[in-house]
């Protein structure tokens, strides 16, 4: 059930997003050099690496670690870079991802594949059995903001408690944050 509605739900994404992908991808080809999507090896199900794309925010010269390891992320920002993550434009490329079955619309976010902290503790509560989801009950909850041993304890509650209607409210929940801009640091 919860991949027959991801698969209806990123389809319908597709065609009513459409125009604001191209738009989207006219603003990163225009203001900076480089690809327009930017293809990150991702921890998926099982901790399988996985390539996941994300509409580029961040020079062709940044170091592939978390944006809050860099020492100061803000001078590796594309010029459009900060509006992308802080509206969540660049997410979209996502829905790729979701139709192609490495993510669903709701689960723990997809750790970067050098996060060994986090895949380590998500494999220790079995979080890693889950299919990562472009937004989660961690992301509802601070995102950015928190320290990853209670990412994974909200990640460990999404998962004794999932279903239909927390995944609906979860997707709720992150329209209203992101139209707020709330939980993002870069």
């Amino acid at each position: 059930m919860k991949r027959f509605f991801d698969l209806c739900l990123a389809l319908f994404a597709f065609a009513i997003l459409f125009l604001p992908i191209l738009i989207v991808a006219l603003m990163v080809r225009i203001t900076s050099a480089g690809p327009v999507i930017y293809w990150s090896d991702r921890v998926g199900r099982d901790n399988r690496i996985f390539k996941m794309p994300k509409f580029r925010t961040m020079r062709v010269d940044t170091p592939a670690v978390a944006t809050h390891l860099l020492g100061n992320p803000d001078r590796f920002l594309t010029p459009v870079g900060s509006f992308l993550r802080k509206s969540s434009l660049d997410e979209l490329p996502q829905l790729w991802s979701i139709v192609h079955g490495d993510m669903s619309f709701v689960g723990p976010r997809p750790a970067l594949f050098n996060q060994d902290d986090l895949v380590e503790l998500r494999t220790q509560t079995g979080v890693h059995k889950l299919v990562p989801g472009l937004t989660g009950w961690a992301q509802i909850n601070g995102r950015d903001e928190l320290p990853i041993p209670d990412k994974v304890k909200l990640d460990v509650e999404y998962m004794q408690q999932q279903s239909f209607f927390m995944d609906i409210k979860i997707i709720f929940l992150t329209f209203v944050k992101v139209l707020r801009r709330e939980g993002i640091q870069h």
